[in-house]
């Protein structure tokens, strides 16, 4: 009966050793979980001032100052602006680059299968713009072609 005894108070003592070390575990670890959603936090804090800097930084008011102290750049005005004139038969060849993308772009979409357009619908909108943007392209191309005063540029 004695070692039964001795064996149950060993056993009680093991367990409440082991309770206090559970408990002292916890709060070490509770204390380490404070301390990194502090930290976390100021990070954070940290994380918005450098996004709210970033973006006073990019403002077209200060990059407009900055190449124009830094980078000695100015505003183009009509006054500064050289135009070039293209050699003979450029014109043609961008027309015939410009053309021969088209009809390519176009005999792309084209040969599609319905089965993969109905998979991907995105493909054909992605197409359906390039194709826009040729036609653009190209319009633009044609009114710079009969007015060069209009192609200036600026800052």
């Amino acid at each position: 009966m004695t070692r039964l005894n001795l064996f149950l108070v060993m056993a009680v003592i093991l367990s409440a050793l082991y309770l206090v070390r559970t408990q002292y575990d916890s709060r070490r670890l509770f204390t380490e979980l404070e301390h990194d959603k502090s930290e976390a936090h100021k990070l954070e804090i940290e994380n918005e001032r450098l996004r709210l800097e970033i973006r006073s930084q990019a403002t077209p008011l200060r990059v407009e100052s900055l190449a124009k102290a830094q980078l000695k750049m100015r505003t183009t005005t009509p006054a500064i602006t050289q135009y070039v004139k293209a050699p003979a038969g450029a014109l043609e060849a961008f027309k015939a680059s410009d053309q021969s993308l088209a009809k390519s772009a176009k005999s792309a979409k084209s040969a599609k299968s319905t089965k993969s357009d109905k998979l991907n619908p995105s493909a054909d909108n992605a197409k359906t713009q390039a194709d826009e943007a040729l036609e653009i392209k190209a319009t633009d191309k044609n009114a710079t072609d009969k007015n060069p005063s209009a192609s200036g540029g600026s800052l």
